[in-house]
């Protein structure tokens, strides 16, 4: 296996900001926009009753996928791959290289789309590299080469056309899109979740955001207009401790090292 994107990489300086964080609503819920995704979701974990669980165990092979030495990348996608052999249903199966390249594709629209919102801007061609950057780890999740559309352009252009086929959203995947927006947290009032709830309908394609029922009045674009505003301001000025995630500040001390 070729040697991982390093710290003077695009894909590693857009991984790196714990900022990413705010979008990852928005990527779980464009992946289970997809029927298919739904039901595998539904049926083969425990997502409605902790979803919060779920996006951790992913949020932590992701950082190794992004972060880690070549055997961890390994390992981490031994284990990804292993989860989806038991995921299959009468009409899908989590191997699916069409299921497979959707659930990718929203990972890496879903970073760019909140870097550029929160974090700073990226040009074509760092989107390119960065789009380019992450193949390696799709082929090693099970996405032939051949799948991958072969630029950035074609990528979006693969969104635009899955956002109006076979991307939407059945009574399953709105469901679990209220325990994405709405988790099933005890003691915790369901107004704290309102500024996540916010941004991840901010940051959805419109046609999603419609197809889940999402609100968007004035307030709704009031404040997150706000976040707009405010939030890369607190990114330029926090410290590295809190700016960059943990997993890559131990990677770039080893790099050091």
């Amino acid at each position: 296996m070729k040697e991982p994107p390093g710290p003077g990489s695009v894909a590693w300086r857009v991984n790196r900001e714990a900022a990413l964080l705010l979008g990852g609503g928005r990527a779980l819920l464009m992946q289970i926009g997809h029927p298919k995704v739904a039901a595998g979701v539904a049926e083969h974990s425990d997502f409605q009753r902790d979803p919060l669980a779920r996006l951790n165990r992913t949020l932590e092979l992701s950082l190794a996928l992004s972060f880690g030495t070549a055997a961890e990348i390994r390992s981490a996608a031994r284990q990804i791959n292993r989860v989806h052999e038991r995921v299959a249903g009468d009409d899908y199966s989590a191997l699916a290289p069409d299921l497979l390249l959707w659930v990718h594709a929203t990972l890496i629209d879903s970073a760019i789309l909140t870097y550029r919102t929160f974090v700073a801007p990226l040009s074509p061609a760092e989107a390119d590299d960065y789009y380019q950057q992450t193949k390696r780890v799709g082929s090693l999740l099970g996405i032939p080469h051949p799948h991958f559309p072969r630029r950035f352009a074609d990528f979006q252009a693969y969104l635009e056309a899955m956002l109006a086929g076979p991307v939407q959203p059945d009574a399953t995947g709105r469901r679990l899109a209220a325990a994405v927006l709405r988790p099933p947290i005890r003691r915790v009032p369901p107004f704290l979740f309102l500024p996540a709830r916010v941004i991840t309908a901010g940051l959805l394609p419109e046609r999603l955001r419609d197809a889940y029922g999402l609100g968007w009045g004035r307030t709704d674009r009031a404040l997150f207009a706000a976040a707009r505003s405010i939030i890369p301001r607190l990114v330029a000025a926090a410290p590295q401790g809190l700016r960059v995630v943990p997993r890559a500040r131990l990677a770039e001390r080893g790099r050091a090292s």
